[in-house]
């Protein structure tokens, strides 16, 4: 991924963090030199001192196949977003767009049914643990569990590389930083007032 320096983020910390709060990623392979991509709600942890991206696929799904000829594996994972118009800058300047992602690279390997539970289990917990009657691995059906079982294959990927942009106007100056928070505010959609929360709390670091 192509980042230009104002824009590079290297703190890893701040980049799990990231990658735990927008989980919904792209996992890309190839297959025959034509990529191939699945979007995927995906785990993250840490075994040892390696970090490994986990999740699991349709068996029906083709993919699942090619991580056992492909050298790499790369996973996307994307923000808040928003078009930045020129019209809200001092001076003369292009329009734009705003944005935060996160790209991983690295080994993928098929899980044994004894860790794809596992897997199963954690994801379950991470998104029912808000809900008002939230569901455990432990209250659904043996029977049930065990068709979908068969339905679906387990992955988890060692994480080796990581990329990570997050491009929030931070080359600009801080009256034309501030009234581009506010015109985000003003534009009555979701990604653009997370946005302009995101480059507020840039402001406090």
């Amino acid at each position: 991924m192509y980042i230009p320096k104002y824009f590079k983020v290297t703190n890893v910390d701040e980049i799990l963090d990231f990658v735990q709060k927008n989980s919904f990623g792209t996992i890309v392979t190839t297959e025959k030199g034509k990529p191939i991509a699945t979007h995927l709600p995906l785990g993250l942890n840490k075994q040892g001192d390696d970090y490994y991206i986990s999740g699991h696929i349709a068996y029906g799904n083709p993919q699942w196949r090619t991580f056992e000829t492909c050298e790499d594996v790369l996973v996307m994972f994307q923000g808040p977003h928003a078009y930045i118009s020129s019209s809200w800058y001092g001076h003369k300047e292009v329009p734009t767009w705003n944005y935060q992602a996160v790209h991983v690279y690295g080994k993928v390997s098929i899980l044994e049914k004894d860790e794809l539970i596992e897997e199963l289990k954690s994801m379950m917990k991470k998104y029912e643990v808000h809900g008002e009657n939230p569901i455990s691995w432990d209250k659904l059906s043996s029977h049930l569990l065990e068709s979908e079982l068969k339905g679906i294959v387990g992955f988890k990927i060692k994480v080796e590389e990581i990329q990570a942009a997050y491009k929030l106007s931070q080359n600009q100056n801080e009256t034309d930083y501030l009234n581009i928070i506010d015109q985000l505010k003003n534009e009555g959609n979701p990604n653009s007032k997370q946005l302009a929360s995101l480059m507020e709390k840039k402001l406090k670091n």
